[in-house]
């Protein structure tokens, strides 16, 4: 018996196989021809990189032929992951997605992080694609492996490998296929496909979609439709088969979306009246974060001010930590298909792949195939950062103390110096317009001339990225007659990332960082200067990839019913990034025209010692000090690994198979994007490894007409790769987890009219070990006599405990460094008070969150680096404290991993009503549940992603031979807009939560024609 099935061979039925060869050419509209009287459709499928049936491979693996698709309407990668067991999908937080196989999904973020689940084109990987957020045409199948793949796919992928495989050109006919549709929210879409014979030896193929909507949302505070769709994709394929034993595929692809799509459908916020976490982390309410508690609230308050001693009324204040805050009025609605929000999104995307292919058959034993692919990708996109509407009556006083400064109205502040920021930032006085930075790569700005100007306060984000990579794959295989075989391969892949950035703009940056930068200016008698950038920036300029991998397999056959499997595999990545982040941190002249040819910002080839000798500032508490403004920081990273499986099978029958597998996965580690200077966290992380023990059955029974496949599988897991945000930056760290479950797959045909299928799932996860990290959401780690504190310097929060558990020294030593700190007895923050200089806005003490916080500690304003600094002295005479800068680390030894549901159950009917006269009408039903998961590794509550069901339907009429359909259908018919996916934000942000949902209700008519 031979392992290896002819490429030739595509779709079969179990015992008719011309039935279905047909389809295969392009998309199928007969719903009634996926199954006759004789069988269900059975796949052939690439999944250990030969063309073998779907059923005699030992992998857990689906497969959608393209009539599938249609059948089941899927069309893009959300509707992918609702027929199949252990899979989610969600989209992400920086115009990235996660696909979840089994508990485990790409939770790493950043630039230097690989997929955890592979995307393949044709067999071949894709690195940054953008595939994920495109419509489906023109397939010949996808196929869906489960667990980890670590010998014949791409770099490795510990969760699994999506595979999509594109139509092929064919001589034998000239064919089109078109198809309209109409639907709710002005929604049209038109695709199809032409196939050309250019010869008996030559054809050509060319393939496309278009869609265009109205958006799912609706923004209350002007009545627009966000969240629309308008993209196209066209893919051109060639294939040229000099002879029986070559065969030639050329593929070109290109994607384009440009319109008002959100990257985060909604933020849920459990507001905090005292300002010291901005959401509480009780619950999900539709609030609206605490402005004191970010970043432009403590630098621009009063408080703050004050505290460090500016020679200036507090009135330049835009507020007071204890007052209300911007947000104070704000409405979120309570929809989520609402939301309130005075920055219209933007949304660009595109995409092209090149793909050359050629399979030579070398006698009638040997087999090569050669492959190469070239691919580029851009993205870029903008929305509001939290999707509010600030209230600028609160900034009035501020800006009408900034007018009178730039007037010369303020004595011994020189008019110089503040007409600079009053030009950039209200140029038309303080009842004018109010501008704030544009996103861009001078780092200048407003006070560069790059804003934006609207009556409201605006605060918006921006992220982007460009990136490309080519590829070059060779594999020999053998076909001998005997009981061995074997396959040999080797792939070698480049990858260059010239921009990934991700901003955060604020009225509210742009006017502290030109007032602290004033104030610095003035007391280091520099010329008049704000703190650059005047919005967040984190930037990777320049992010290489160079891996490669040679692998292996050998197949032994004991005899026709046992067959055992040997796979090994050498990875090696080595990783370039070069990555700076910047906010507030080196002085910048109003007249530079690139903040970063400052003498203080550094640069790629200066010396950091050089370049920011006496960068920072007492008056910026801390911003803009060295650490901050050494600017671009290189490094470098490398991996290699060995990794392998260990299959064997054994056929009952000829339509039963049992399987028992290992296999090890790896994905290589990475760099953490740089941080901003709070505090320390690892550079890299780690790489992470799976073993993967699974034992399967693959049956069909009743003469055909029943296919059932179950599995079960333990992984064990070290150093799997998770994602928080530390200091505005996301960091990676490395956990250890156990995972198992069980998926089962069923297809029932009891009667050429009926076809039902039923999946089912269930997924354990935990993290197997100790693990002591500290929670955003709550820097108390639970402890009732911890004190939070809101840093006044950056936003941050830190955690202060008392070194004997349950004393109330925390207490104690917070309200005792505070009153110092107003009294100005401590020269180490930073200016000490005179008569002539006096604390007029004095930090407050300890106080109490709210009863239905979820806390039981107190919370405070203060400086961490303070309290550090004071631990020793002042913390002893209150019996000890310790101050922990990420606040207090909890065990999450036990705690499921995100994204992972624990049930998961599919079905769906079909029944095809024959008229007699070659037209069919075929109604279907789908349904999908999903269980409970948690969005975060900390779990809780408030991570809870509570379980949800979708329900889709259609009916189609098909005329004689298929030669036309019209179609009628609706998704998710109970318009549930459940949660699929979270993110929360950073501490100096306000800590809301990002939530990604599922599409509303969609509904409307199609009709095609085939000939």
């Amino acid at each position: 018996m031979k392992p290896i099935i002819k490429q030739n061979l595509r779709i079969s039925l179990a015992t008719s196989a011309s039935a279905l060869a047909m389809l295969i050419a392009g998309p199928a509209f007969a719903q009634s021809a996926a199954v006759d009287d004789q069988g269900i459709e059975e796949i052939v499928v690439t999944a250990q990189r030969q063309a073998e049936s779907l059923q005699d491979v030992p992998i857990a693996v689906t497969a959608f032929s393209a009539e599938t698709l249609e059948r089941q309407q899927i069309e893009n990668s959300s509707d992918l992951q609702l027929t199949l067991p252990n899979v989610t999908f969600t989209k992400g937080n920086f115009t990235g997605s996660s696909f979840t196989i089994r508990g485990v999904g790409d939770l790493c973020v950043g630039v230097t992080c690989d997929s955890a689940t592979a995307i393949h084109v044709n067999d071949t990987p894709l690195l940054g694609t953008r595939l994920f957020e495109t419509e489906y045409f023109d397939l010949e199948r996808v196929e869906v492996l489960r667990g980890p793949q670590g010998t014949l796919f791409g770099r490795n992928a510990t969760s699994g490998v999506v595979n999509f495989v594109t139509a092929k050109p064919r001589m034998d006919a000239f064919s089109v296929q078109a198809e309209g549709e109409y639907g709710n929210f002005n929604s049209m879409k038109v695709k199809g496909a032409v196939n050309i014979p250019l010869g008996e030896t030559f054809a050509a193929r060319v393939a496309g979609f278009y869609l265009k909507r109205d958006g799912f949302t609706e923004n209350v505070f002007n009545g627009d439709d966000l969240d629309g769709r308008d993209m196209y994709a066209v893919r051109g394929s060639l294939r040229w088969q000099p002879s029986d034993t070559t065969t030639v595929d050329l593929m070109a692809y290109y994607f384009r979306e440009d319109d008002n799509r959100l990257r985060i459908q909604k933020q849920l916020c459990q507001r905090d009246p005292t300002g010291i976490l901005g959401c509480l982390p009780g619950r999900l309410e539709n609030g609206v974060t605490n402005g004191n508690a970010s970043f432009v609230g403590t630098l621009g308050s009063r408080e703050f001010l004050s505290a460090n001693g500016i020679p200036a009324p507090t009135l330049f204040g835009l507020g007071s930590l204890y007052g209300p805050d911007p947000y104070a009025t704000a409405v979120n609605p309570a929809s989520k298909r609402q939301v309130n929000t005075d920055h219209t999104p933007t949304y660009f995307t595109d995409e092209q792949q090149y793909q050359l292919r050629i399979e030579q058959d070398l006698g009638d034993q040997y087999k090569l195939q050669l492959t190469g692919f070239y691919h580029e990708a851009r993205v870029d996109s903008s929305q509001d950062y939290n999707l509010s509407v600030q209230n600028r009556a609160s900034y009035a006083t501020a800006l009408a103390t900034l007018a009178g400064a730039a007037a010369g109205g303020i004595p011994g502040l020189p008019a110089a110096y503040f007409t600079p920021i009053a030009q950039a930032i209200i140029p038309g006085g303080p009842a004018g317009q109010l501008c704030t930075s544009a996103a861009e790569e001078t780092g200048t700005g407003s006070f560069g001339g790059y804003k934006v100007c609207s009556a409201t306060p605006q605060d918006f984000d921006r992220s982007n990225q460009k990136n490309k990579d080519w590829s070059v794959e060779a594999i020999f295989s053998s076909d001998y007659d005997g009981a061995f075989n074997f396959l040999l391969g080797g792939i070698y892949a480049d990858a260059d990332l010239s921009e990934n950035s991700y901003y955060v703009n604020s009225f509210g940056i742009d006017y502290v960082t030109g007032l602290l930068g004033t104030f610095t200016a003035l007391g280091s008698a520099q010329p008049p200067s704000y703190l650059g950038t005047p919005f967040f920036r984190n930037n990777t300029d320049d992010f290489g990839l160079k891996s490669y991998g040679i692998f292996g397999e050998a197949y032994y056959e004991f005899n026709d019913r046992v067959k055992f499997t040997a796979g090994l595999r050498y990875n090696n990545d080595k990783k370039t990034v070069v990555a700076r982040s910047t906010l507030a941190s080196f002085l910048v002249p109003f007249t530079a025209t690139n903040a970063f040819d400052s003498p203080r910002a550094g640069g790629f080839d200066a010396d950091p010692a050089t370049a920011c000798a006496g960068a920072g500032s007492n008056v910026a508490g801390g911003i803009g000090t060295r650490a901050g403004c050494e600017a671009f920081q290189v490094r470098k990273s490398s991996f290699d690994e060995f990794t392998g499986r260990a299959v064997l099978d054994f056929k009952l029958s000829d339509d039963s198979l049992l399987y028992a597998s290992y296999s090890r996965g790896y994905k290589s580690g990475g760099i953490n994007p740089p941080l901003q200077p709070i505090f320390a966290v690892p550079d890299t992380f780690a790489p992470e490894f799976i073993d993967a023990f699974e034992v399967g059955s693959k049956n069909t029974f009743l003469d055909g007409t029943l296919r059932l496949n179950a599995t079960a599988f333990y992984y064990k897991y070290k150093d799997l790769q998770l994602s928080r945000i530390v200091a505005r930056t996301s960091v990676n760290d490395n956990v250890d987890a156990d995972i198992y479950g069980l998926e089962i797959e069923s297809i029932l045909n009891p009667s050429p009219e009926w076809l039902f299928n039923i999946n089912f799932s269930y997924l354990h996860t935990k993290v197997a070990a100790d693990k002591f990290l500290s929670n955003p959401r709550d820097p108390s780690g639970g402890r009732s006599d911890a004190v939070i504190i809101k840093d006044i310097t950056n936003g941050a929060n830190c955690a202060v405990i008392p070194n004997t558990a349950g004393a109330g020294s925390a207490n104690t030593f917070v309200n005792t460094v505070n009153t110092l700190l107003n009294n100005s007895t401590l020269t180490t923050f930073p200016t000490p008070r005179t008569a002539a200089n006096p604390q007029t806005a004095p930090l407050q003490g300890t106080t109490a969150f709210p009863a239905n916080s979820g806390l039981t500690a107190r919370g405070a304003f203060s400086s961490c680096a303070v309290l550090q600094a004071t631990a020793a002295t002042v913390g002893a005479a209150v019996g000890g404290v310790t101050v922990l800068p990420a606040g207090v680390e909890v065990n999450l030894r036990g705690n499921a991993l995100p994204q992972a549901p624990n049930y998961k159950v599919s079905a769906g009917a079909q029944y095809t009503i024959d008229f007699g006269n070659g037209m069919t009408l075929v109604p279907r039903a789908d349904l999908t549940f999903t269980g409970d998961s948690y969005g975060s590794i900390f779990n809780g509550s408030i991570n809870r992603i509570n379980s949800y069901t979708q329900v889709n339907a259609q009916v189609q009429l098909n005329g004689p031979d298929d030669k036309w359909f019209v179609r009628g259908f609706v998704q998710n018919l109970t318009d549930n807009s459940a949660t699929t996916g979270l993110y929360v934000t950073d501490q100096s942000s306000g800590l809301y939560t990002n939530i990604f949902t599922l599409d509303p209700r969609r509904y409307g008519i199609a009709a095609g024609v085939r000939f």
